[in-house]
Parts: C-alpha cells; sequence; structure tokens
C-alpha cells in the first residue's frame, strides 16, 4: 500500500525529507502559453519547462534507477515536461509503466494543461497514477484568450475565444473525472497582474465544487522570448491577498518550488549531480543500435556541429573504425514545405544510423527521428566529440546557448513545426 502523504508537493510536511524527481520525456506541447518558452538549456533557471535534456523512456528508466540509488529517501517520480504529457502520451505511458512495473511503491504523477488528459485517464489509473496537476489560470474565455496563443486539438488549430474555450471544457472535464477514479487533484494557476489575478477567487470556488484537492497559485516568471516577458512580477502582498481569497474554498499550496522539467532532488534543493547524470543517459541510446552501424551530422564545415537540422541541406555519415571515426559519404536531406513527412523520409534517409548529432532542432522532428529508433542528440563543437560519446557510450555536453536553439519562429511560437 503506498502512503500518500510521502509527497512532497502535496505534503508541506515532507518538502524538507522526501525526494523527487521529473523525468523530462515529453518534448512536444499542444497549446501556447504567453508566459511560456521553452527553449532549453539555462542551468541558471528553474521554472517549469526548462530541461537540459529530453530523455526516451527507457533512458529515463536507466536515469531513475541510477537517481534512487543516489536518493534513499526518493518517493516521487514525475513527469511535467518540458512540454506537456498529453501531447506526449506514448513517451510518458511507457515511461510510467516501465516505473510501474519494477518499483510500484513509487508514487506516480503528472502535471498536465488537461486539454488532451481525459482520454488516458482509465490508463494511467491502471498504472497507478496517484497525483495529477491540472494548470487552469481563469474560468473567463476572455481572460483566457490574453493568455494563450493557440490550442491545437489533434490537427486542428484553434485560437481566440474557440481555443479558450475548448481548452477550458476540457480542464474541468478532466478534474471530474480524475476524481471519479479516486485520484488526488492540485490545481496550478498563474498569477499574471493585469491579466487573471481578478479571476482567481471565482477559479478557486468552481474547481473545489469539482473536487479538487488544493490549489497552487504561482506568480508570474517574465520569461524573455514571450508576449509577457516585460509584464511584472505580482507583489507579495497580490500573492497574499490571493492566497487569502482561495483558502476561503481550498486547501493553497505554500510551498512551490517552481521546479524545472528535470528537477531531481528535495524541493528547492536540487541534487547537484542530476543534470550531469541525465546529460549522460540522453547521450546513451534508448533502443538496440546493433545493426546501425552510422551516424549522422548536421555540419557546415566537416569539423564542428554547427547546423540546424531544418537548415540541413545535407547531412554528414561516419562510421566507427579501428583507427578512429571515418565520413562515409555526404546525404542529401528531403526538400522543406512538405511539414511532418520531411521528418518521416528523412527517418527513412537514415535508417542505417543509430544517431543524428544537430545544433538544433523542433519538436516535431524530433519526436519523429526518435520514434524511428534514430536517437537525437543536440550539441555544439567538434563532430569526433560528439561520435565519441555516441560510440563510447560517453557524456555528450548538452547545447547551452540560447541563440542556438532558435528556429525562426517556427518551433516555439508557432504551432507547425519545422517544415
Amino acid at each position: 500500500m503506498k502512503d500518500l502523504s510521502l509527497h512532497p508537493c502535496f505534503n508541506e510536511e515532507m518538502r524538507h525529507k522526501q525526494a523527487r524527481i521529473h523525468l523530462p520525456v515529453a518534448p512536444n506541447c499542444n497549446i501556447q502559453c504567453n508566459y511560456c518558452n521553452r527553449k532549453y538549456d539555462c542551468c541558471n533557471e528553474s521554472r517549469p519547462g526548462v530541461t537540459s535534456s529530453v530523455l526516451e523512456p527507457l533512458q529515463a528508466f536507466n536515469y531513475f534507477i541510477d537517481l534512487k540509488q543516489r536518493l534513499d529517501n526518493l518517493s516521487v517520480v514525475g513527469i511535467a515536461g518540458p512540454g506537456d504529457p498529453f501531447a506526449n502520451p506514448e513517451e510518458t505511458l511507457s515511461t510510467i509503466e516501465l516505473i510501474s512495473s519494477e518499483y510500484p511503491e513509487m508514487l506516480l504523477c503528472l502535471s498536465s494543461n488537461g486539454l488532451n488528459l481525459a482520454p488516458y485517464i482509465d490508463r494511467i489509473t491502471k498504472l497507478n497514477v496517484s497525483h495529477v496537476t491540472v494548470t487552469i489560470n481563469s474560468l473567463n474565455p476572455e481572460t483566457l484568450t490574453k493568455i494563450y496563443s493557440w490550442v491545437r486539438d489533434g490537427n486542428m488549430i484553434y485560437k481566440g475565444l474557440d481555443a479558450a474555450k475548448l481548452l477550458l471544457s476540457r480542464q474541468l472535464d478532466a478534474i471530474v473525472k480524475l476524481k471519479e477514479k479516486g485520484m488526488i487533484v492540485k490545481v496550478n494557476t498563474v498569477v499574471i497582474p493585469g491579466v487573471n489575478d481578478n479571476d482567481i477567487e471565482a477559479l478557486a470556488k468552481k474547481v473545489s465544487e469539482l473536487g479538487a484537492d488544493t490549489m497552487n497559485c504561482i506568480p508570474l516568471y517574465p520569461t524573455a522570448g514571450t508576449p509577457f516577458e516585460n509584464f511584472q512580477e505580482p507583489s507579495k502582498e497580490m500573492m497574499v491577498r490571493i492566497k487569502t481569497q482561495i483558502s476561503k474554498y481550498i486547501k493553497p499550496m505554500n510551498h512551490c518550488a517552481r521546479c524545472r522539467a528535470d528537477a531531481a532532488g528535495l524541493l528547492g534543493h536540487d541534487l547537484k549531480e542530476s543534470t550531469a547524470l541525465l546529460n549522460e543517459y540522453a547521450s546513451r541510446p534508448g533502443h538496440d543500435t546493433s545493426e546501425r552501424p552510422y551516424v549522422a551530422v548536421a555540419t557546415g564545415d566537416g569539423l564542428l556541429v554547427n547546423l540546424h537540422l531544418g537548415e540541413a541541406d545535407s547531412l554528414y555519415i561516419y562510421e566507427q573504425s579501428p583507427k578512429g571515426y571515418k565520413f562515409i559519404e555526404q546525404r542529401l536531406t528531403p526538400p522543406n514545405g512538405t511539414g511532418d513527412q520531411r521528418w518521416v523520409n528523412l527517418a527513412r534517409t537514415l535508417r542505417d544510423c543509430r544517431a543524428v548529432l544537430v545544433s538544433a532542432l523542433g519538436d516535431n522532428p524530433r519526436v519523429i527521428l526518435e520514434s524511428c529508433s534514430i536517437h537525437v542528440v543536440q550539441m555544439t563543437g567538434l563532430i569526433d566529440d560528439g561520435l565519441e560519446g555516441i560510440y563510447e557510450h560517453r557524456p555528450i555536453r548538452s547545447i547551452t546557448r540560447q541563440e542556438a536553439m532558435g528556429c525562426h519562429g517556427k518551433c516555439s511560437s508557432s504551432c507547425e513545426g519545422c517544415a
């Protein structure tokens, strides 16, 4: 029997006693919040949407096992991004399945925007997920149009009031269905002065009526590269007022650490070596590569990994030899303008490659290539360093230059992905 009281995010008494980890296996998102920029990595930022690397399910499982040996007080495994778990349902559920089957005592939790959560509630119930967080920022659709740029439901893209009404209805429905399954539900709300600060009391009343257990009001973190980058953070007085208001209806959470998508350790005191460990596991293939001898590289000069995948007209192909790493050939990439089909065609072109090294790429090509068992590594630096990491299973330094993550407006602020 799991002790649900051991969750440090839901039980303040456990915040300095029990450790948690977030596994960053969900890079895609199905909404665009005007306060969110998921370009990573910045080791000095602690906020949702930030991670040093994205893991495949098997990589995440092995990383978890390693961390569990280092954290004897580890009680919780969560998935909170860097996108949304249910914009990446197979990656999310595969990861949970691996952990739940081998470590049934672990508390499992998910954090979602709620748009695509309801269809998977039966499945996560069977996997013994016990805690779910849903981020809801207002009950007022007019307010929500100021907070979200777009919402993507399947192949349909919604904006304005249509997007707001769809998202809100899905979020409220998800709370009802989660409570029907007996799950503990937390509602996260980002407090944005002048936008939704006057809506939050009514929201607290509503989600409490639906059965939510606690509510976490998070002060806006103005993030560069977002429409809200020049907004002011809410004052301490505003946050006290709002928490006092919501406490009339629901238990407020008072100890949020505004965790990264790759957080590991105690709340507010992450394990120092976790970032290096995460990057090490991200550099290891998450699938069998014995029948794929080659590695593809996005390079403009044959020396450095220095091209965005979407900008590469060709990729250099290498293999390991007794005398080092041998250049095999240069392969043309499929032409752009065909949307996701371009990445499906590229996966076919690279079917004999175990990995591809790039300076940056969008979420859609990453998911498509990884689903075809082509390990994607983002890095900058010498090609030989990347090849050594792949063939020798050694850590590859993840990208740290923010500007190299740019995708000319295609990957972070639109819903189209690289084309």
